[in-house]
């Protein structure tokens, strides 16, 4: 995997206790304690039947979901509750409230980017993938996954990006601002180990404005490099992956061959 260089990668420190000093809650309003947890990051905050000894609330944090359980003296536990054999009891609602939630609002993003399609329309696993014009493993990638996308299984959405070398932003414009940008790419590909697509000598602003969005996107994401790739699954739960899949790999992205 290549990685986007000097990026800031932000730390969430959050306790597992947090105090406010507050009274019970009243069971219809939000407690004080979730404002000191979202002010560290917590967000989506969907609340849960928890029983009657606490109050349950579902959120994200980053891209990790998380329970929080307000006690009646205003404190709150934050983490998972597991029963006498060890299952976690709140699985089913986290999975309803937040992490499919979060997953289809990603996706609806991803659809809706500047992407680039390799592949047949109508196949029906869609995979989304960020891609540098330089990136040797995003190079690997596309070869690795071509009995795929020619059998018409998969499609391959590519958000591209550049990140890698000096010249990637204008090669990169020089796929997004061809008249067919799936032709582009493609050549790109075939002549990588020559050097690839001629990079363009000007960015225009609409195509600039694309990379911009896809650079943000990339970093909403929390994907650290490229190639990064996205995809939802039969469950409905989102799944990213970082780099070229090892041996095995393809199969749980793509599907069997």
């Amino acid at each position: 995997m290549i990685r986007l260089p000097l990026w800031p990668r932000a730390v969430l420190a959050m306790a597992i206790m947090v105090s406010t000093g507050a009274h019970a809650a009243d069971g219809k309003t939000p407690p004080p304690v979730l404002k000191a947890l979202q002010a560290q990051g917590l967000t989506d905050v969907q609340e849960f039947d928890a029983g009657s000894s606490v109050r349950g609330f579902a959120g994200i944090v980053g891209d990790e979901p998380m329970s929080v359980y307000v006690t009646p003296d205003g404190n709150a536990i934050v983490g998972t509750r597991v029963d006498a054999q060890g299952s976690r009891i709140d699985a089913k609602k986290m999975d309803e409230l937040v992490i499919k939630p979060r997953a289809a609002k990603i996706m609806k993003q991803l659809s809706e980017s500047k992407w680039v399609l390799d592949g047949k329309p109508s196949a029906p696993r869609v995979v989304y993938v960020f891609t540098d014009p330089n990136c040797p493993y995003c190079h690997a990638f596309w070869e690795a996954a071509r009995p795929w996308v020619e059998s018409g299984k998969v499609q391959i959405r590519y958000l591209v990006v550049g990140i890698i070398r000096e010249d990637s932003p204008a090669k990169a414009a020089a796929i997004l601002g061809a008249k067919d940008p799936a032709e582009a790419l493609t050549r790109n590909e075939k002549a990588f180990s020559k050097g690839g697509i001629a990079a363009e000598k000007t960015i225009s602003p609409e195509v600039q404005k694309q990379l911009d969005g896809n650079l943000a996107l990339m970093m909403s994401l929390d994907i650290q490099g490229t190639p990064g790739i996205v995809q939802q699954g039969a469950d409905g739960k989102l799944s990213k992956f970082g780099g070229m899949p090892r041996s095995g790999g393809l199969e749980s992205i793509l599907g069997p061959k």
